[in-house]
C-alpha cells in the first residue's frame, strides 16, 4: 500500500530553521508530483509548495517565497522541505502529497497524503 511519512518537525525559535522530509513507499515515486501543505488550527489546508517528477519544475505560496525550498531525491523516495527565517505564522502541521496532476496548487491534485509533522515557532 502507498504510504507517505513526514518527519523532521519541531518547535523552533523565529528565525531558524528546519528541514522536514516525506519518505514514500508503495509507489512508482519519480512519476509523481509531490506536493507540501500546511493547517493551522482553525485555518484550512494551505498549500506550500511543489516540484515535478523530474525535479525540474517548483513552485511556491508567495508567503514563503525565499525562504522554504523543496527538493527531492528519486532514488531514496524522498522528498524535502527546507525552511529558513521561520516566524511565528509558519506554525501549522506540514503534510506532504503525491498526485499524477501535472501542476499541484490544489488539495484536489493530489492521490495520497501523509499523516503530517508540527512545526511550532515560537517569537
Amino acid at each position: 500500500q502507498v504510504q507517505l511519512v513526514e518527519s523532521g518537525g519541531g518547535a523552533v525559535q523565529a528565525g531558524g530553521s528546519l528541514r522536514l522530509s516525506c519518505a514514500a513507499s508503495g509507489l512508482t515515486f519519480s512519476t509523481y508530483t509531490m506536493g507540501w501543505f500546511r493547517q493551522a488550527p482553525g485555518k484550512e489546508r494551505e498549500f506550500v509548495g511543489y516540484i515535478s517528477w523530474s525535479g525540474g519544475s517548483t513552485a511556491y505560496t508567495d508567503s514563503v517565497k525565499g525562504r522554504f525550498t523543496i527538493s527531492r531525491d528519486n532514488a531514496k523516495k524522498t522528498v524535502y522541505l527546507q525552511m529558513n527565517s521561520l516566524k511565528p505564522e509558519d506554525t501549522a502541521v506540514y503534510y506532504c502529497a503525491a498526485g499524477l496532476s501535472r501542476v499541484g496548487r490544489f488539495e484536489y491534485d493530489y492521490d495520497y497524503w501523509g499523516r503530517g509533522t508540527q512545526v511550532s515557532v515560537s517569537s
